[in-house]
């Protein structure tokens, strides 16, 4: 358990969610035998009462650190003037969280009430408070400190879809707060688009079964490197000889050794019961398209644009609180179609929406959910693409925004 808290701590400073030392610094409890912590702190004494009220193994505690610090603290102080829920309407978020429970005293009778209903919970004490500095989040898990490291990193990728979603959409409407336009204002210095150069890839043709194993492995850890999704989120796959080889279900996308599933085309094994959820998806595209590499991702400005929508034309949609599954208007992003969908093989499942568009395109973003990318031969297509999109959705995103505030 002392190997497991201190790997999750590590790999929320990796995430830059938080910092080796100070304020955001992680602090992970996990329980066996005994109860051991990642590092000594004051919050363990009402921590430690949290594990008396929960049937729990593990807690996440962390103070985020910039930009979400920010962010989560203005989406906090609206829910406590409202119903006390942030209620992201992201595809993580609906199928995930659910929404997010905000309270202002560090408690642990209020954390435990919270904690017994959902995965999460956003401590917001006033700015003024002098006993316990705010916001933080607070993450459980029954089973591995895994769980509370993928809420939380799950809290601030819905945090910060929520903000920009809602700023742009005030914009659209005429209103936006000033507080809104300076924490917008604020929010720049952290938010510059990614210009790191492309990686090298594992060149294709493949030669056997044990190297499309490494460029998928090698893959799933450069889309993470890149900020391009959150580790636990996201799928990939690679089509060689006959079989489908994709990333299980649950899989953390920086970690895929040993957790990927080869599937074979014809389904004449069992394999594909652990596979990613978006399996169904995954065969369909492959089948359509003849494309060997399929990358999928949450980068953070296509999810936000894939949901920005004209707000008289949403208003008198039929469709408008089913966008997700059910948006009936073809739109784009300069040529890269956005599609809606459900993760299943339903009537609007993905398999069923997702693998037409990529036939007419290299590149398709699922409503609120993230970017799914494919190469005709290896995974460098794949990666170029997904990086090319999300730099410009996100110099898109900011355009938008400049001239609506000219306005």
């Amino acid at each position: 358990m002392e190997q497991l808290v201190n790997k999750y701590s590590d790999k929320l400073v990796q995430a830059k969610l938080g910092d080796d030392f100070g304020p955001s610094q992680p602090l992970i409890g996990g329980l066996d035998d005994i109860l051991v912590w990642n590092r000594k702190a004051d919050e363990t004494r009402v921590l430690e009462n949290v594990f008396k009220g929960l049937n729990i193994n593990s807690l996440v505690f962390l103070r985020p650190k910039e930009p979400y610090s920010s962010l989560i603290r203005f989406l906090a102080e609206n829910a406590l003037n409202s119903n006390g829920l942030i209620q992201p309407k992201d595809c993580e978020t609906r199928t995930f969280l659910h929404d997010l429970p905000v309270i202002n005293e560090f408690c642990a009778d209020q954390i435990v009430r919270v904690l017994k209903k959902r995965k999460s919970v956003i401590i917001a004490p006033e700015k003024n408070n002098k006993t316990f500095k705010g916001p933080a989040i607070i993450a459980q898990g029954t089973v591995s400190p895994e769980q509370g490291f993928v809420t939380i990193s799950s809290v601030c990728f819905a945090s910060f879809i929520k903000f920009f979603t809602d700023y742009l959409e005030a914009l659209q409407q005429g209103f936006a707060t000033a507080d809104a336009h300076d924490l917008f204002d604020s929010m720049i210095p952290f938010l510059e688009p990614i210009q790191k150069a492309l990686p090298k890839f594992i060149p294709s043709p493949f030669p056997n079964e044990e190297i499309v194993y490494s460029a998928i492995i090698e893959a799933g850890k450069k889309t993470v490197e890149y900020g391009l999704v959150d580790s636990y989120f996201g799928n990939i796959s690679y089509f060689w000889n006959g079989t489908l080889y994709i990333s299980q279900t649950g899989s953390s996308l920086d970690e895929l050794s040993g957790c990927i599933d080869p599937v074979p085309m014809d389904g004449s094994t069992s394999a594909g019961l652990t596979a990613s959820s978006e399996l169904s998806a995954h065969l369909e595209t492959i089948s359509r398209t003849r494309c060997k590499a399929i990358l999928h991702g949450h980068p953070k400005f296509s999810v936000i644009l894939s949901m920005d929508c004209d707000p008289v034309e949403k208003a008198a949609c039929n469709f408008k609180e089913q966008c997700h599954i059910k948006c009936p208007k073809k739109r784009f992003v300069d040529g890269t179609p956005i599609v809606p969908g459900e993760v299943g093989t339903g009537p609007l499942g993905l398999c069923n929406t997702l693998p037409p568009a990529l036939t007419q395109a290299n590149a398709a973003i699922v409503y609120g959910h993230g970017l799914f990318t494919i190469g005709k031969n290896n995974f460098s297509e794949a990666f170029q693409t997904m990086l090319e999109i999300e730099n410009l959705c996100y110099s898109t995103y900011f355009k938008k925004v400049r001239l609506l505030r000219k306005n």
